[in-house]
């Protein structure tokens, strides 16, 4: 049972958004930029990869859901190349630039601290640019916070997996301003 009261019956940030449309703008916006509508050397794909670790890693099912569904239906190996990377993103059948840059995601998800010199410098060793990087720790950095909204208010995870599906199919074909 969510903290607060979420009159509209929906889970996770989507019922979140409902509720509080004033700051779904804001947050919707951000995601809009960072995932698909920025400018970036990462595919929207990529981008929702990242979101979708980082989202794992913290534990935040909706958010895992969500993205993994998300970035799934964007990338060539589909769910079974997200939950390769969910299994072990050493052994993932994946880039070694985006295995590098999963890797920069994991440091920002485990501590509010500057990623180590060493993860940077096997990110660049594998062709990562300044804006690889940024984007990177951008996304990582956001869904903590994300996650942290999700998870901190305790909202509900979708009894139907299928939620995921169609919450991918309109975010691709619609955007982020479509969660709202």
């Amino acid at each position: 049972m969510a903290h607060i009261e979420i009159t509209n019956g929906l889970p996770g940030i989507s019922g979140l958004f409902v509720q509080r449309p004033d700051t779904a703008v804001v947050l919707s916006e951000l995601a809009e930029t960072l995932l698909r509508s920025g400018p970036s050397p990462l595919s929207r794909g990529e981008r929702e990869l990242i979101a979708a670790y980082v989202s794992n890693l913290n534990r935040t099912a909706f958010c895992a859901g969500s993205h993994s569904a998300i970035a799934a239906a964007q990338l060539e190996g589909g769910a079974e190349l997200v939950a390769a990377v969910f299994t072990d993103v050493d052994t993932a059948p994946i880039t070694p630039l985006l295995r590098a840059l999963l890797r920069v995601a994991g440091e920002v998800q485990a501590k509010a601290a500057p990623v180590s010199h060493q993860a940077v410098a096997a990110a660049r060793a594998e062709g990562a640019t300044d804006t690889h990087i940024h984007d990177t720790v951008l996304i990582a950095a956001a869904f903590a916070m994300f996650n942290r909204y999700v998870n901190g208010l305790a909202t509900a995870v979708p009894s139907d997996a299928s939620f995921y599906d169609l919450t991918a199919e309109r975010i691709i074909h619609h955007g982020y301003g479509a969660a709202r």
